[in-house]
């Protein structure tokens, strides 16, 4: 079966920049997701449309194309306050807050007293993605996945109330749901 609008594709990936630094590596894991709902960099999805499983793909992304340039203007210095008290401030972590369009993710650069350095960009911003992937098993993905735009762990719907979908998807060498990864359905 090709990757096409609808479909589930299984993959294993290796991410790395420039220099060769490897950002990501799914070898353990492997990676799902539903294809035509936006849920990849639009430039790798499109790379994907019309591989099957067992084809390999090298594909170097640009950062326009992905998470865009770093925006200098996205640094900002914010009063400690502004951070909720129960916010563990440390340099080099990862913090989330609510903005007015959601939710945002922060880089703490810098703590001085009461004012703390932040870095508002994707961290992957400025950087040429370079991945190496291989294609695993595609499926149909089942109505409800569909609907939501999103795969459902193991082929399976967990959200009962809505779900139409009554079956377990087969993987092409013969198992079903995670087995073929060492899960369990």
């Amino acid at each position: 079966m090709l990757i096409e609008q609808n479909t589930v594709a299984r993959m294993r990936y290796v991410l790395t920049d420039d220099d060769g630094a490897v950002i990501d590596d799914t070898a353990e894991r492997g990676f799902e997701y539903i294809h035509g709902h936006g849920n990849l960099i639009p430039v790798l999805e499109a790379a994907l449309a019309g591989k099957a499983e067992g084809d390999h793909l090298d594909i170097t992304i640009e950062p326009e194309d992905a998470y865009g340039l770093h925006d200098e203007s996205a640094v900002l210095t914010v009063p400690r306050s502004r951070f909720a008290p129960e916010v563990v401030l440390v340099e080099g972590n990862m913090v989330e807050t609510l903005g007015p369009e959601g939710r945002i993710e922060m880089l703490i650069l810098k703590i001085d007293g009461d004012d703390v350095l932040v870095d508002l960009n994707h961290p992957l911003a400025g950087l040429r993605l370079h991945f190496a992937i291989d294609v695993g098993p595609v499926r149909m993905g089942h109505a409800d996945e569909i609907k939501h735009g999103r795969v459902h762990p193991g082929g399976h719907h967990l959200m009962v109330g809505d779900s139409t979908y009554m079956g377990d998807w087969q993987e092409t060498d013969g198992t079903h749901g995670n087995e073929a990864d060492g899960g369990s359905d």
